[in-house]
């Protein structure tokens, strides 16, 4: 509940405003105003709230942090009033319109700081009435720069029922102006503290969530990968009986050694060798090995950030007071060398898309700003460039590996995402082209982004919709 004219004259009334100095002018946030000011033997800070339901005015003795940016009143003020006296300051009859009379260099400024609710407003008048500016301006009430305001010398409006006010207990010890801003505060800090509660458990709800579903899919593919002894047990078997096959042959009916002299049919590639039947088998085993060790890696990076965010929100639960969760949310943000798992931060972190796929990232930036961030700041020569050859679209890159060359499966997923992001998806199939990083060449004063491929390689790619979906992840909006 906002100050009644009584409390209104009850603060004013233990301020000693008139003869006082502006010497700083700040605006924490979006609905109030703070003047710092001095008189000999004394400093004190004026706040002063526009915020409905809690319209007030009184002494400040709490450190207020600044959380905007100084805005378009605030310095107006500071270019006005800074360093002024304030001459007078009264409430204007019972109508909760507080006046400041200010001299700064033989010109007065009347400020009007109305506290009314739904309509409050600080309005900065000549001595006239001419307003100068306001903090909120409002055309329809004719509030705006060249307007009029003069309350004193407009008549009330008639009033069917009189409301009789009082002076509210304001529980606590020291002065009138302490207990009111204690009150006030304390409310205020304990809706700060629900809110960004609720923010914060909110983000590691949908965190923990796009964890989840990553968790999952990756499980599946890694649940695929159940037949990589067999890919071995059959390459064994093939290279056992390499004088019974010939090329061309699309089966081997063969004994299993491996499981007690059963039956096994092992489909064979016609078009290879017996020998090259055996090597694709055993290159199937190893890649699937391989592929199974980055899988176990990434599941368990993950499993790990999920913990993190499961005792972050154990943290969330049990923070005494807002300071503490201001903290937290620092350390969710991943500011200030927080420590934080990167699998954990803000995908803000890089422009465009990020995928995960076989324990290689992929970047897509989708417009010309995104692309000539991620050259400049988010990949290196090595790293691997794709776009569509005859479509306008987005740049991929796949981060490479130090020690690994990319696999084809890699490629292709990128190549995909190429298309996907192209002019050239609705035809469902297309010619890109991909060469590293480091030959990429910027032409002279070319458009943001643009760059000239060379020593480039092809690759023809069918859109297929099924790998895009096995692409998604917690960081992608497909």
């Amino acid at each position: 509940m906002s100050l009644n004219w009584k409390e209104i004259d009850a603060v004013l009334g233990e301020m000693q405003l008139p003869d006082s100095h502006i010497q700083k002018i700040r605006q924490p946030d979006y609905q109030s105003l703070i003047f710092e000011c001095y008189r000999p033997g004394n400093r004190f800070s004026l706040y002063i709230s526009l915020q409905q339901g809690k319209t007030r005015l009184h002494l400040l003795t709490r450190q207020v942090k600044n959380e905007i940016k100084l805005q378009r009143f605030a310095q107006f003020l500071r270019s006005r009033v800074k360093g002024g006296r304030i001459t007078e300051c009264y409430q204007a009859g019972r109508d909760r319109i507080v006046k400041l009379e200010i001299l700064r260099g033989g010109e007065i400024t009347c400020l009007w700081i109305r506290l009314w609710g739904g309509a409050s407003n600080i309005i900065a008048t000549d001595i006239s009435g001419t307003i100068l500016d306001a903090f909120y301006r409002r055309p329809k009430r004719g509030e705006t720069s060249g307007g009029f305001y003069a309350p004193e010398s407009t008549p009330p409006a008639p009033k069917k029922e009189v409301k009789e006010y009082r002076i509210r207990d304001f529980s606590g010890m020291g002065t009138f102006n302490e207990r009111v801003e204690t009150l006030y505060f304390t409310e205020e800090t304990g809706r700060k503290y629900d809110v960004l509660k609720k923010q914060i458990t909110d983000e590691l709800d949908r965190r923990e969530n796009g964890i989840q579903m990553t968790l999952s899919r990756l499980n599946n593919r890694l649940s695929e990968y159940g037949q990589l002894e067999q890919f071995r047990q059959y390459g064994d078997i093939i290279t056992s009986r390499l004088h019974t096959m010939k090329k061309g042959d699309t089966r081997l009916a063969a004994e299993n050694m491996f499981e007690d002299g059963t039956q096994v049919s092992i489909e064979l590639k016609p078009e290879l060798s017996p020998a090259e039947n055996a090597e694709h088998y055993y290159r199937k085993y190893r890649k699937a090995k391989s592929g199974m060790d980055v899988l176990r890696r990434e599941i368990a990076e993950l499993e790990k950030s999920r913990k993190s965010i499961i005792h972050t929100k154990a943290d969330a639960e049990t923070a005494e007071n807002l300071e503490a969760l201001e903290k937290l949310n620092i350390r969710i943000q991943g500011k200030k060398g927080s420590g934080v798992a990167p699998a954990f931060k803000e995908k803000e972190k890089k422009p465009g898309l990020s995928f995960a796929s076989g324990g290689f990232r992929i970047l897509v930036g989708r417009s010309a700003r995104e692309n000539d961030e991620l050259l400049r700041n988010h990949v290196r020569g090595n790293d691997i460039w794709l776009h569509t050859r005859d479509y306008p679209g987005a740049y991929v890159f796949i981060k490479t590996i130090q020690g690994k060359s990319v696999p084809l499966d890699i490629l292709l997923d990128a190549g995909n995402l190429a298309l996907f992001y192209s002019k050239g998806k609705a035809s469902g199939k297309g010619d890109l082209y991909y060469t590293h990083v480091k030959h990429l060449k910027r032409p002279r004063e070319g458009k943001m982004g643009l760059v000239l491929p060379t020593q480039e390689k092809n690759l023809s790619v069918v859109l297929d919709m099924k790998r895009i979906r096995n692409l998604q992840g917690p960081d992608t909006s497909i």
